[in-house]
């Protein structure tokens, strides 16, 4: 039977890290939404009726990575030291890709992870007033595949 750090005594509880050390830490997540080709080009002509999509996304992001703590129950809260927002934009779809580094006792993929879910959930505010059918219905969008590309512990040298 797998062991669940978060639980013990059937209790939820927050783990105790005070005997990790400090190590250069950084994980990257990704995921992608899928939207009409119409919509796509209204991003990229800059025509969303309420501004720059990706520009909104980008800080929503940055916005939300800093705030994980306070939505995760029995996440720690982190020293971040940068927030990286990148966007692919295809035919019918957007992929948004959040790096997250720190210098901490703790990993970042869950701020990765809700910085990229953030930043999807604000293009979708954004855009679907475009993306609803006749019947206030989203048949074709899609937020999906949003998982860690990346984690990275680095041990920190002495200077």
């Amino acid at each position: 039977m797998q062991e669940f750090s978060h639980i013990k005594d059937d209790r939820a509880y927050m783990v105790d890290i005070s005997n990790k050390d400090i190590v250069s830490r950084y994980a990257t997540a990704s995921g992608m939404f899928v939207l009409t080709g119409a919509t796509i080009e209204s991003i990229r002509s800059g025509t969303v009726k309420k501004g720059n999509v990706l520009a909104t996304a980008r800080t929503a992001a940055i916005f939300a990575v800093k705030r994980v703590p306070e939505m995760i129950p029995m996440c720690h809260q982190i020293p971040i030291t940068s927030v990286d927002v990148e966007f692919e934009v295809g035919d019918t779809d957007l992929t948004a890709n959040v790096e997250v580094r720190s210098v901490g006792k703790t990993g970042v993929e869950m701020e990765a992870l809700t910085g990229v879910s953030v930043a999807l959930l604000t293009i979708w505010d954004m855009v679907k007033s475009a993306e609803k059918d006749d019947t206030g219905n989203y048949p074709s969008t899609a937020i999906k595949d949003i998982h860690v590309v990346k984690k990275v512990k680095e041990q920190l040298t002495n200077q």
